[in-house]
């Protein structure tokens, strides 16, 4: 039995650091770091709109999703090969193995990258590949999500879909991401009802800077399993409940909520009130390169501006990550023993 109460506050950073934990909302386009944009830039031929990386970082200085957004696809611009996206994917799982990630579902956006004339299949056989290494190097168990931009319409994600389909074995799930203001999850329906046919896991950004609504929708309309940020879901007491009722996982995201300006910092973000309220939220990083921090950078500076979590709330979010994954029962089980022996140690030490 743990015992929470005899680990001090003082011990969560490294705690948190060192603990086995999965990563559930990763854009791997969001983990581009401006040195690999501009290696990229220069093995492909690609003008950038900045002179430097000091000046493409001074960029990263958001006011909403749109701001951030516009300079994200900017940067993708630099993903022409197969080997690119490899090449950004590894960076991203080298960064993962020093914060102990043992298991990350990563997000990717092909119509970012068709859009500009780029094959599908360069994508996720790229990205496929470092999943692959990661695996067999890293011990880090990794899958594909492709998401569909919802700011474009169902009929191409639909085509998107249709094009993906010859690597249907290269990937697990279909998520909806981009412009969440003005585009409800009712827009894809017919689209993620053909994917439930096809056996995929169903997940959606809801509830970041839509309202509780959109979560509900993406509940109701297109069935998915978790909800992707759901933080404005403490809005509606009634979803609230529904959410712990039916342990559906909030992939919380907080250094991307303050980057985005849905709280003003870390000390007023909702995740106390999320895990008070009974609801199985975990943390991570979501665009990591443009937002200021990976996995571990959330986790110590969200609980090191949130005094009120302590010991059992760190050990409730990386348990969470697990439960939420996409794995068999007995590989979630597994990692949640790794869990157990890490807290049971220091809360013993």
């Amino acid at each position: 039995m743990i015992q929470f109460d005899n680990i001090p506050r003082s011990k969560l950073p490294d705690l948190l650091r060192k603990a086995p934990k999965a990563e559930l909302h990763i854009h791997i386009e969001g983990s581009l770091e401006p040195e690999l944009i501009f290696k990229l830039a220069q093995r492909n031929g690609v003008a950038l709109a900045y002179p430097n990386v000091e000046a493409l970082r001074a960029a990263y200085a958001f006011t909403d999703l749109q701001s951030f957004l516009d300079i994200y696809y900017a940067g993708a611009s630099v993903l022409l090969k197969e080997e690119d996206f490899f090449d950004m994917a590894w960076a991203y799982f080298e960064r993962a193995a020093a914060d102990n990630i043992v298991r990350a579902e990563l997000f990717f956006d092909p119509q970012t990258h068709t859009a500009r004339g780029v094959d599908t299949g360069i994508v996720i056989r790229g990205l496929h590949r470092a999943c692959q290494r990661a695996q067999s190097e890293l011990r880090i168990s990794a899958d594909l999500i492709l998401c569909f931009l919802r700011h474009l319409s169902e009929e191409e994600a639909f085509a998107t879909l249709e094009a993906a389909l010859p690597y249907r074995e290269l990937f697990i799930g279909v998520g909806l991401d981009s412009s969440e203001q003005g585009h409800p999850p009712e827009k894809f329906e017919r689209v993620f009802a053909k994917c439930a046919e096809l056996g995929l896991h169903l997940v959606a950004h809801a509830g970041e800077e839509g309202p509780p609504d959109y979560v509900r929708s993406a509940l109701d309309v297109l069935k998915v399993e978790r909800i992707d940020h759901g933080v404005r879901s403490l809005e509606d007491p009634a979803l609230v409940a529904r959410l712990a009722r039916e342990r559906i996982p909030l992939t919380v995201c907080p250094l991307s909520n303050i980057k985005l300006c849905v709280f003003p910092d870390l000390s007023h973000h909702n995740l106390p009130k999320l895990l008070d309220a009974g609801l199985c939220a975990m943390l991570n990083s979501d665009d990591p390169a443009y937002f200021g921090g990976y996995l571990n950078d959330n986790l110590v500076q969200t609980f090191e501006a949130l005094p009120q979590l302590g010991a059992r709330q760190a050990y409730q979010v990386l348990r969470n990550s697990f439960e939420a994954s996409f794995v068999p029962a007995e590989r979630k089980q597994a990692w949640i023993s790794q869990l157990d022996t890490l807290f049971d140690r220091v809360s013993a030490s």
